[in-house]
């Protein structure tokens, strides 16, 4: 397939900022989603520019600007291939340590923008009988004592699940991407020692994108060797 086209939330930096670079490196043109809108344009500038990568300014968590972003996306490349819902907040663990207003911002992000990409990218998707991929966490796996996070996590598993079973059929692949500890702004201070890069995660996600049509790989659980849970 020449020049595929892969939209990504959450990807001013981390792991989505990372996955852009490695897709780009793969042949794919990008489709970049987050808030920050002047570190998107950096990075779509550093991909190639316009021809090669588009830069949205987008809160994931509402649904008329996810919409206009898939739109933009099709206006300008006339195709979408791969979805990645990877934009996410975390919390500290305890119920009682966030404000209730920190919760709201993270279960919106985690949960509704998740879905909100799914609703948004797959009739393209199914057009393109492309590639649906969400971000997970071993969190969402294993809940840690106090941690409305891996609860998130956890329902975004099991969403990417629900549209696995949807899309069957369908010729859509469905992937969840579950990392443990990844040194990225998503901490303060990664925890453990010898994390995983961004960078690491982002080539569990262009090594799912590229198998052959046949090969769906569900999910990618992905540890730093250190990790124990």
């Amino acid at each position: 397939m020449p020049d595929p086209v892969l939209l990504i939330t959450g990807a001013s930096r981390g792991i989505g900022a990372a996955t852009a670079r490695a897709a780009a490196g793969a042949g794919y043109r990008v489709a970049l989603l987050a808030r920050s809108a002047e570190a998107l344009q950096d990075l779509a500038d550093e991909l190639g520019g316009p021809d090669r990568a588009l830069a949205l300014a987008c809160d994931v968590a509402d649904w008329d600007a996810q919409a206009a972003a898939v739109a933009a996306t099709l206006d300008t490349f006339g195709r979408l291939d791969a979805a990645f819902a990877n934009a996410g907040v975390g919390a500290s663990r305890g119920f009682l340590a966030e404000s209730v207003d920190h919760w709201r911002d993270m279960v919106l992000a985690n949960v509704l923008g998740a879905a909100l990409t799914i609703r948004a990218t797959i009739p393209a998707l199914k057009d393109s009988r492309g590639h649906l991929l969400v971000t997970g966490s071993v969190a969402g796996h294993k809940p840690t004592p106090g941690s409305l996070y891996s609860a998130t996590k956890a329902a975004a598993r099991s969403m990417a699940e629900a549209a696995r079973l949807e899309l069957h059929g369908s010729g859509v692949r469905v992937t969840v991407v579950s990392p443990g500890t990844v040194d990225t702004p998503f901490y303060d201070d990664a925890p453990g020692n010898d994390p995983l890069l961004a960078e690491d995660v982002a080539e569990a996600v262009v090594f799912a994108l590229t198998r052959p049509p046949r090969v769906n790989v569900n999910e990618i659980l992905v540890r730093p060797t250190t990790q124990e849970f």
